[in-house]
């Protein structure tokens, strides 16, 4: 039997823990949208450590972690960087969020700033906003699994069929379970990386130089020392400047705790005490980035020249003479990586896609108010849209799996000045903050298709933070403000 066979059957025997998993705890929540989207509210601090947790090690850490080190060196590090500092912000707002939402109803980060802001318009550009950037976010899961089991088999198993297989499990146990079949597998899915991570971060190295230390030193005495020398090198292999390297790791420590997947788990928490307990926790999350670039480090002079970059440990794995059920169990863990972000993502699209965004059309309202399980209905068929439009860029695009997740990360960082602005400016209003999105939008935009603008080589994401600002603010200072009896509600707790 050829041992490609042995692998792929290993990686479905992990596919189908994973989808009894992802189906079961959905039986115990009611049948509501609160149980579908929040869980009940029921969250303690280990799933919740592991939704979140799991979240960051996606097909971004388990294939782009180690495809930046091989290839950029330094660089890579931008990603322990904003991923140590990011979740703070959520120990201030997701105890507000949660204590708002167990009094008003809301699971969604958009109902809070449609009822903040009192602007449904907000509500449905938030929506939109929400979709476009997570289903980029999506489709970088997709591309991983695809990736892993295309090049596990082969190339037996074609990228597209590989992500269809993988992304039809997270669709049936999202489709059936929601947020807690999110919760149960990604509890499931983080141990076993982290356990995966760190035996190969430590593995090969030794393996291939006789140690860390010793890898290092040859990396050193090598052609990479330039890549080795903060920050790095950009994505044509030339020195990466620190305008570059310090806004990509701002904008995405900004952006981190915006992510819809993020911010609905406060809906979700059982207590404040969980969500603080929860991101004091989470930086130990980085310490198993750790192991994720040393993979990629050990590879540079043992296998050189790989193309794309992102495939570097999949191809590491066949290339060396290791048993074939280890193997197996590796790739088994990167499916994890990639599956257990991308049914959070795409479970938070649906649900603001549907709630903040369709169910404010009048037609659509109307039907949902006819009965409770209607909207549970539209977010499920949602489910299933927002999956196929994923799994169209995944089979087609050719953009590599870190930089199209830091694309987009510059739209939804545009959401910070809002959130900010929610619970400590009471002076802020609804045309402030739809003027403030609307610009930060526009001009991240502008300067993702045009970098030749920019006056400095920064994340076009900070000059979209810039504009965002400036209009949030000079805006409000302008218009009306909103009643008391509103913005009581957002700064007295």
């Amino acid at each position: 039997m050829e041992p490609w066979i042995i692998i792929l059957g290993i990686c479905g025997i992990y596919l189908l823990i994973t989808l009894v998993m992802g189906i079961v705890p959905g039986l115990k929540v009611t049948d509501s949208t609160a149980g579908y989207v929040a869980g009940d509210r029921a969250m303690n601090v280990l799933v919740l450590y592991f939704v979140l947790g799991a979240s960051i090690f996606s097909s971004f850490a388990f294939l782009g972690g180690p495809g930046w080190a091989y290839s950029r060196g330094a660089a890579a590090l931008y990603i322990i960087a904003y991923g140590a500092i990011g979740m703070v912000p959520f120990y201030f707002f997701g105890p507000k969020a949660r204590k708002l939402g167990n009094k008003y109803g809301f699971v969604t980060q958009a109902e809070l700033l449609q009822d903040r802001f009192n602007s449904k318009f907000l509500s449905v550009l938030l929506a939109i906003l929400t979709v476009v950037v997570l289903i980029p976010y999506l489709t970088l899961q997709m591309k991983g699994a695809g990736l892993v089991l295309n090049t596990i088999s082969e190339g037996a198993i074609p990228e597209w069929l590989g992500a269809g297989i993988a992304y039809i499990v997270v669709l049936i146990y999202v489709f059936f379970s929601g947020v807690m079949g999110v919760g149960w597998t990604n509890t499931f899915q983080g141990i076993f990386m982290l356990v995966i991570a760190w035996f190969l971060g430590i593995y090969l190295p030794n393996e291939m130089y006789g140690g860390i230390g010793l890898m290092f030193t040859e990396l050193i005495n090598s052609g990479f020392k330039l890549a080795l020398t903060a920050p790095g090198l950009d994505a044509s292999g030339q020195p990466w400047d620190w305008w570059g390297f310090s806004s990509a790791v701002l904008v995405s420590a900004m952006g981190f705790s915006m992510w819809p997947h993020f911010f609905m788990k406060a809906f979700a928490a059982n207590s404040d005490r969980t969500i603080k307990l929860t991101v004091v926790l989470y930086p130990t999350f980085q310490i198993f980035l750790i192991p994720i670039l040393l993979i990629g480090f050990s590879a540079v002079l043992a296998f050189p020249g790989v193309t794309p970059a992102d495939s570097i440990l999949p191809h590491v794995l066949i290339n060396m003479d290791l048993p074939v059920v280890l193997i197996g169990l590796v790739c088994a863990g990167t499916l994890a990586a990639s599956m257990s972000s991308g049914d959070a993502i795409v479970h938070a699209a649906a649900s603001v896609g549907v709630r903040d965004g369709l169910s404010k059309i009048p037609v659509i309202q109307s039907w949902i108010d006819k009965a409770v399980s209607n909207e549970r209905k539209l977010i499920r068929i949602a489910v299933i849209l927002i999956s196929l439009v994923a799994y169209y860029y995944a089979v087609f695009s050719s953009t590599d799996i870190v930089s199209l997740l830091l694309g987009a990360y510059g739209g939804i960082a545009q959401m910070f000045p809002l959130v900010f602005a929610m619970f400590y400016w009471p002076r802020a209003t609804g045309k402030g903050a739809l003027a403030g999105l609307i610009g930060g939008i526009i001009t991240t935009l502008i300067f993702l298709n045009m970098p030749e603008l920019k006056p400095l080589p920064m994340h076009e994401g900070i000059y979209g933070l810039i504009v965002n600002v400036t209009l949030l603010v000079s805006v409000s200072l302008k218009t009306k403000p909103e009643s008391v009896e509103r913005i009581k509600r957002y700064t007295e707790f």
